[in-house]
């Protein structure tokens, strides 16, 4: 095994106790596949087969291709059966695996939960890992600086989700809860050469990383970070968006059934029964909705905006700066940007690289106060 391999290998096997503020440990680890009952696994080239309980190797050999399922006191690869819930598998090969089709650098680490199903997580370094992402959260037609932006703050987003999760299985999933990552597969030539342009770059404020979250489009302004979640930073407190106005997300429409939307929200435990209105209670000062109180059998219900944008659909319901009204059967959504609003409008990034501004400048206008620095 290279050097390379053993850096990504060691930092897969140390759950580090503190992280440190020079962010020394650049390897991420990435839960690609979370319960499922099985897998398929093609591996080119020389791969081991590490068993992460007992601390050794026990299985090397050249080219497999298999099934991944569990047993009952271990995990199964082909014809390998280790009694181990935890197993690690390693290649030099930069190319060397296949998941369900999927091509990914790294290793590969496979975890037996308690429900007897797989967590499948992807140890890499940090600037492919980047590099997997840019594709999936940027066009790669973009202006550059636009691309430069989103990946400065998509690897501050990582390094910050390495250092709060240091202790569990996993940094960050491959969906949109964290950020969509496709493996080397989702790799495009620009959105390569923004990684590498920037990279070691991230953002810091007072000396720290902060959580750099992003959204399609503000519509106008971006949102406060303490409204939605356990975060009160100066850099997230929102700011006006005069750039984003002619993103094609800019405005949203939809029509929801007042049955559909009663079957989700009783799904979540809100007791309800032939719902007869949504009414508004309470925008905050970038303009969106804080409460809605819903009408029904029942009487009023009050539910967040937050939480009613969740239950019905984020893709649907794509901002919670709306507007509803009651047509018959349904509720009709008008509303405006696509996002919790919070950080960098990628829209308004969008415009101000087509206008001529930095990627740097860019972050500062969504980031107030905060530096871009080579960590």
């Amino acid at each position: 095994m290279n050097n390379k391999l053993s850096i990504i290998t060691l930092t897969c096997l140390l759950v580090i106790s503190i992280f440190s503020p020079t962010y020394a440990s650049e390897t991420v680890r990435i839960a690609i596949i979370q319960d499922t009952s099985s897998l398929s696994l093609k591996i080119k080239g020389f791969f081991q087969i590490r068993d992460l309980e007992k601390h050794k190797i026990i299985y090397h050999a050249k080219s497999i291709e298999t099934t991944v399922t569990t047993y009952k006191s271990g995990i199964v690869i082909g014809g390998i059966k280790p009694a181990s819930d935890k197993l690690l598998i390693e290649s030099d090969d930069p190319e060397a695996f296949l998941i369900n089709g999927k091509s990914f650098r790294g290793n590969i680490q496979l975890i037996k939960k308690s429900n007897n199903k797989l967590l499948v997580i992807n140890c890499i370094e940090l600037e492919d890992y980047i590099k997997g992402i840019l594709y999936h959260e940027s066009s790669h037609y973009w202006p550059m600086e636009a691309l430069k932006a989103q990946a400065i703050i998509s690897r501050t987003y990582a390094l910050y989700q390495m250092q709060e999760n240091r202790r569990k299985d996993f940094d960050l999933t491959s969906d949109i809860y964290s950020q969509v990552y496709g493996g080397e597969a989702s790799e495009r030539f620009r959105t390569n050469k923004a990684v590498d342009e920037t990279q070691g770059k991230a953002l810091f404020f007072k000396g720290k990383i902060i959580p750099a979250y992003f959204h399609a489009t503000c519509g106008g302004h971006t949102e406060d970070a303490a409204l939605l979640w356990n975060i009160d930073l100066a850099p997230l407190k929102g700011v006006v968006c005069p750039y984003c106005k002619e993103s094609p997300h800019f405005n949203w429409h939809y029509d929801f059934g007042l049955k559909d939307i009663e079957k989700k929200l009783s799904a979540k435990g809100f007791k309800l029964k032939n719902i007869t209105n949504l009414g508004i209670e309470g925008k905050d000062a970038s303009g969106r909705i804080t409460n809605l109180i819903i009408n029904s059998e029942q009487g009023e219900t009050k539910v967040s905006a937050k939480d009613f944008r969740e239950t019905i659909g984020p893709n649907l319901i794509r901002s919670t700066n709306f507007s509803v009204a009651i047509e018959g059967k349904d509720a009709v959504f008008e509303g405006i940007g696509w996002g919790h609003g919070v950080g960098l409008c990628q829209w308004g990034a969008y415009f101000m690289a087509k206008d001529g501004k930095s990627a740097e400048e860019i972050l500062k206008y969504y980031y107030p106060g905060t530096n871009v620095k080579t960590f």
